[in-house]
């Protein structure tokens, strides 16, 4: 990908894309869209044709009267559920690759086609088979969901490399690119590349935006092959210079982005709604109902008992090598910070030697950290042998199962932290006290022990600012991940 340059007087200067990297790029979308459906066709089929080979067999349906073998139902089926699925935008180029709203169009698509066979079956009294709702719903949702999960980490390695995105120039002010020049070079799997710039200043007197502006911009999106312009700095602009330099692209190849002056706010909570000719962005306010509240502590107690009983025989053998590891309790108990400030005591296997605490301040102060949230000493000399390994795979943790079963504690949540780092809060990260602290969390999955201290209270903000059941599952899963392969960055 070409480093991203501020086009000035002398655009030719600007190395030029050859003719073959141009028509890649004008092809991935059409290339990701054949792969999605080529995966969504082979889950239906095996879903549907599974069903009927495991439950019905080649036996006939009356439907209204007229005997129709359950080979025919399964291929208008497989037809129709296909084509629900592009009906319902799930393939949509603004909604494949990223975010979680793909995933709900799925799942809506799915379960809506269903209830419609349903109730066609109910008013034509055809005698459906049962199984095509207990067995191919559930399993086809879920294995599409899967299918779109590793097409969406096969486009994400390809975005990461540069290809298969949009190239994008920006427009604003010096700042205000690159505020959102860090952004997305912070999620490489959304797509957006910069490539460009294109800096303004504010004038005393005149426009802004000016003829020769345009043909700057025009100019240099030719030489760079853009396809999108990203106005940043709205402030310096005002409607109609936007509409004029919209007015300037492509129609149909290139594409104009204009970025509100906000960040950390997932898709679901933004909805657009043309008023009187004005592009209004309504942004939801955070709230957490009743029923969300309820869904997700049934599902604390519903995931945390069944991990228990799951894992009561690695809770055993770990248990018996936290004692064999040196003298001390098996469990270690640490106060930390709960919701709205209650404190608890943290249950944790013990992974450093017994009084480990007494030397945390000693040992900080000499690596110069004792100023710094974050408690976490480099090469931590009280961390047993066995301590070491527990902490690699997050198998420490595990005890906290039972905090989440007494309600100190959620499966999925910003993580509790003590005292001595809430000390640390401004008034925007005393937000991540709302909600129950978890046992993983979006920082812990983003990067783990890497992450800087702004960085981690960013991740866990974006959490408590756009919770979602969906997305603590996306969570749960990336944990399960990062605990069988954790890398370098756990410790």
């Amino acid at each position: 990908m070409n480093p991203a340059v501020s086009l000035t007087e002398s655009p030719a200067r600007l190395t030029r894309l050859t003719p073959l990297e141009s028509a890649r790029r004008s092809t991935w979308q059409r290339r990701y869209a054949r792969l999605v459906v080529v995966v969504d066709a082979l889950v239906v089929v095996i879903a549907v044709v599974g069903t009927q080979l495991l439950w019905l067999g080649p036996h006939p349906v009356d439907v209204a009267s007229v005997a129709v073998d359950y080979t025919t139902v399964s291929v208008g089926l497989c037809l129709a559920w296909l084509l629900a699925l592009g009906l319902w935008g799930s393939r949509h180029p603004r909604v494949v690759g990223y975010g979680v709203t793909e995933y709900r169009l799925v799942l809506a698509a799915s379960t809506q086609l269903f209830g419609i066979v349903a109730i066609a079956a109910y008013l034509t009294s055809a005698d459906l088979s049962r199984g095509y709702f207990l067995l191919s719903l559930p399993v086809g949702s879920a294995a599409l969901l899967g299918g779109r999960v590793l097409c969406r980490r096969w486009l994400a390695g390809k975005r990461r490399s540069g290809a298969m995105g949009a190239r994008v120039v920006l427009v604003g002010a010096d700042e205000e690119n690159a505020r959102v020049a860090a952004e997305l070079a912070r999620q490489p799997a959304a797509g957006l590349h910069v490539v460009g710039i294109r800096p303004l200043a504010r004038v005393s007197s005149g426009p802004t935006w000016t003829e020769r502006q345009a043909d700057l911009l025009r100019e240099q999106l030719r030489v760079l092959d853009a396809d999108s312009v990203l106005v940043s700095g709205g402030a310096l602009l005002d409607s109609h210079d936007i509409r004029r330099i919209g007015w300037s692209l492509d129609p149909g190849r290139q594409h104009l982005i204009v970025a509100v002056n906000l960040t950390d706010v997932a898709g679901p909570r933004l909805h657009t709604r043309p008023v009187a000719g004005l592009p209004l962005v309504h942004i939801e306010t955070p709230q957490y109902s009743a029923r969300q509240r309820v869904l997700k502590r049934a599902f604390d107690i519903v995931g945390a008992g069944a991990l228990v009983l799951l894992l009561s025989p690695v809770l055993l053998v770990l248990a018996g090598l936290v004692r064999a590891s040196g003298p001390g309790p098996i469990l270690y108990r640490q106060e930390r910070v709960g919701q709205g400030g209650s404190h608890f005591g943290m249950l944790k296997f013990r992974s450093m030697v017994d009084g480990a605490d007494a030397r945390l301040h000693d040992l900080l102060a000499a690596q110069g950290r004792d100023g710094t949230p974050l408690f976490k000493v480099d090469n931590d000399p009280r961390i047993t042998p066995v301590g070491r390994w527990l902490r690699k795979y997050s198998l420490d943790e595990i005890p906290q199962l039972f905090n989440v079963l007494g309600g100190q504690m959620s499966l999925v949540g910003p993580r509790p932290q003590r005292d001595a780092e809430v000390e640390f809060y401004d008034d925007d990260a005393h937000r991540r006290l709302i909600v129950r602290p978890g046992m993983s969390g979006l920082w812990q999955v983003s990067g783990r022990s890497a992450l800087a201290w702004d960085d981690a209270i960013r991740l866990d903000l974006f959490y408590v600012e756009n919770w979602s059941f969906i997305g603590d599952l996306v969570i749960l899963a990336r944990t399960f991940k990062a605990v069988v392969a954790p890398g370098s960055t756990a410790h």
